[in-house]
């Protein structure tokens, strides 16, 4: 099968790529290397070096004889879009390339816009694009957990069964975003339903949790295709920026109580959800959601797992609870379902089985990188 990876310099797009390359699929990746250009512009960078795309695909072809075709170029041009998919012909398209920091997000007016223009224009161009030139091609699109919030009952997978005034319904769940970011995959999600429905096109939303870990088969093969793992404040989540913070000595900053809870999974567990996705493809008409996480964890309970972890490593980890910068719920419910993709095979892989192997010793390698500078947190919901 022919597969388009939108995104496919970013962390989640790089190792998708690799995975699929490596098990056959005839792969393209189309990215406008923004993200390159927005960690120079905020002054951060990746804890592990990764070379330009070019020379990445090369070294990958170097290596297994198997060829990435690129397309470099912004998705909100349409006639770029519309050309590259033209050449390219793909049986299914998987989506990563949009702006994926809630904190990126929430700096000021500029970044919000920037955010929601790239994210939801770009979504939309490649509606239009396959509507009207590729109409029996699956797009697999990136969602988030964010989007569902943390309301006070069980969050169903993309739909909820609801009783009311004595008629009953199925509807898309009700969405509580928390920043920016997550309205504007919202309106992404409203959008790729919309054309579905009306339209018949076909599209998988994966609402994917915190994605964790640096290895896969095909990124540990050679030291350059290594893949991202971001720290800062703006594009780290919160399990790297604690083990960046342990191999270095500096006490893990968890943000207000720590109560609050998120699924997580492991970048392995990433790639085979997507091509779980793509070998198993929407109807004609159908928006399926998968909520693709494996576990849930509370901020602190990471933390706890951090130092334990650290301090098997001989390294001297502490935990500091800091004012939240995000408004958010710190003591909530929390109960997500994840059933689809186990359901189509999914064996997952557990973050105490990969905290060490995928992160900590990571952290440790390459700790001569990390700016402490970026550690702290200085974007705030609050102002």
């Amino acid at each position: 099968m022919k597969v388009l990876v939108i995104g496919g310099d970013g962390y989640c797009g790089w190792a998708t790529a690799l995975y699929l390359s490596n098990r056959g699929y005839e792969v393209g990746i189309l990215d406008s290397l923004v993200r390159r250009h927005w960690d120079t512009q905020l002054g951060i960078d990746t804890l592990t070096p990764i070379a330009p795309i070019r020379q990445r695909i090369q070294r990958w072809k170097d290596l297994t004889g198997k060829h990435i075709d690129l397309f470099v170029g912004d998705i909100t041009d349409y006639q770029f879009l519309l050309g590259a998919l033209q050449q390219f012909e793909p049986e299914a398209i998987v989506h990563f390339g949009e702006q994926r920091s809630a904190p990126f997000s929430m700096i000021d007016r500029d970044h919000a816009v920037l955010t929601q223009v790239n994210n939801v224009v770009g979504t939309l161009n490649l509606l239009y694009v396959i509507k009207e030139h590729f109409p029996d091609c699956h797009l697999v699109k990136l969602g988030t957990m964010g989007e569902y919030g943390t309301p006070n009952i069980d969050i169903e997978e993309g739909y909820i069964t609801i009783e009311h005034n004595g008629r009953t319904d199925t509807l898309p769940y009700p969405k509580q975003p928390g920043s920016f970011y997550h309205l504007s995959k919202v309106h992404d999600s409203h959008n790729i339903h919309f054309a579905c429905r009306v339209w018949g096109l076909r599209a998988t939303d994966l609402n994917q949790g915190i994605v964790y870990g640096v290895l896969t088969e095909e990124t540990g093969m050679d030291e350059m295709l290594v893949n991202r793992l971001d720290y800062d404040d703006v594009f780290g989540t919160a399990l790297n920026r604690f083990c960046i913070q342990a191999a270095i000595g500096h006490p893990l900053t968890v943000y207000g109580s720590g109560s609050q809870t998120r699924g997580m999974l492991d970048i392995r567990d990433t790639v085979r959800c997507v091509e779980l996705a793509v070998s198993n493809p929407a109807e004609p008409g159908q928006f399926r959601v998968f909520n693709q996480f494996t576990e849930s964890f509370s901020i602190q309970g990471l933390a706890m797992q951090v130092k334990q972890a650290g301090n098997a490593l001989g390294l001297n980890v502490e935990i500091q609870n800091l004012a939240n910068p995000r408004v958010e719920l710190e003591e909530h419910y929390y109960n997500a379902k994840n059933t689809n993709l186990l359901d189509l095979g999914l064996q997952p892989h557990f973050l105490s089985d990969s905290l060490l192997d995928s992160l900590l010793n990571f952290a440790v390698k390459y700790k001569q990188r990390v700016d402490r500078d970026v550690i702290m947190p200085k974007v705030s919901w609050h102002r």
